[in-house]
């Protein structure tokens, strides 16, 4: 047992210091870890150019609104498709900065007192930080424009 808790330690520490020196800005994100970091990497991909707005990013992990009213209501709801393990690392972010992060806090007690279901702000938030993390992945768009 202890020969794996080494391996995964030692994975751990590997994708921490490489993902600190690809998107240190990224990794320094409030509730966004070195396992989050990473996950928006693969998403990216090799070429980070191919996704050219920030809309697409959005689609691309799964977090992009679709309208879903009828009648009297008003809501939206999350696109079904893109990467879902974009989409759960997302999930995992906004649910560390709803219990840890005081602005957050504030926004989600905002949102509850509008009438917004917990549902309705996680979808919410879910797509501010997916908005957050393009801006944050512009240094590596920027490198591949350039190369």
């Amino acid at each position: 047992m202890a020969r794996a808790t080494y391996g995964i330690k030692t994975h751990e520490t590997l994708l921490t210091e490489l993902t600190g020196q690809l998107v240190p800005q990224l990794v320094a994100a409030f509730g966004v870890g070195a396992d989050t970091a990473a996950e928006m990497l693969i998403v990216a991909g090799d070429n980070i150019d191919r996704v050219r707005s920030e809309p697409a990013w959005a689609r691309l992990c799964g977090v992009a609104p679709i309208p879903a009213s009828s009648g009297m209501t008003n809501r939206h709801r999350l696109n079904r498709g893109g990467h879902r393990q974009a989409n759960a690392a997302l999930y995992r972010a906004v649910i560390v900065r709803m219990q840890h992060h005081e602005p957050t806090r504030a926004y989600v007690a905002r949102r509850t007192a509008d009438g917004k279901t917990k549902a309705e702000i996680i979808r919410c938030l879910k797509r501010l930080l997916a908005r957050e993390t393009w801006a944050l992945l512009r240094p590596l768009r920027t490198i591949a424009i350039a190369t």
